[in-house]
């Protein structure tokens, strides 16, 4: 029920997204729906809590698995832009949830925060340790996210500019993402 929910909030939005045509894709009632949920906003909370919950562990399997420092941010980029290839749902429906303001978008940001606390610590500590070139770690952030979660979540505006999401210009679209970052962050050599 979640990862219908899921597909149907990041494709159409929440105000696109019905109970009913949801209840007609899963083969059940509105009110089987409702009996689980509560309301269409309780579905919703959980289509975040879930979503939140496996982009945290896709991300944070990506930083056991790396050494500290480029390495890790490479490994967490290359982790981003997996999820977004494989289930591009995830992020587009965390994009369309923060475009419905408060209080819908405060969802996210309380499953988001510890993500972003982890990731603005680790960015600090490796400019206190000369890893990282000092600067403005909540800005590399924010840059970073939104050119990885914009790039893979608006086909329209890849279209514009004449690509299509596929492998080959995923691949392309990471390699640019980690050379922003390489040369906002590492010391030029």
């Amino acid at each position: 029920m979640i990862e219908i929910a899921s597909v149907g909030f990041a494709e159409t939005g929440f105000a696109g997204t019905s109970l009913d045509e949801l209840a007609r894709r899963l083969d059940v009632t509105k009110q089987t729906i409702l009996y689980h949920f509560g309301s269409k906003e309780g579905l919703l909370t959980a289509v975040i809590t879930q979503a939140a919950a496996d982009l945290q562990s896709e991300l944070n399997a990506a930083v056991h698995k790396s050494e500290p420092g480029w390495d890790r941010v490479e490994s967490i980029v290359r982790a981003a832009f997996a999820i977004a290839l494989r289930r591009p749902e995830l992020l587009g429906l965390l994009r369309e949830v923060s475009r419905l303001g408060p209080p819908r978008s405060d969802a996210v940001t309380d499953v988001l925060e510890p993500l972003v606390a982890q990731a603005l610590e680790f960015l600090e500590r490796g400019m206190d340790e000369g890893l990282f070139r000092t600067q403005d770690a909540r800005l590399v952030l924010a840059s970073a996210y939104a050119a990885t979660t914009g790039v893979v979540t608006e086909p329209d505006v890849l279209r514009v500019v004449g690509l299509s999401l596929d492998l080959r210009v995923a691949a392309r679209l990471r390699r640019t993402v980690l050379e922003f970052l390489e040369a906002a962050l590492l010391h030029h050599r």
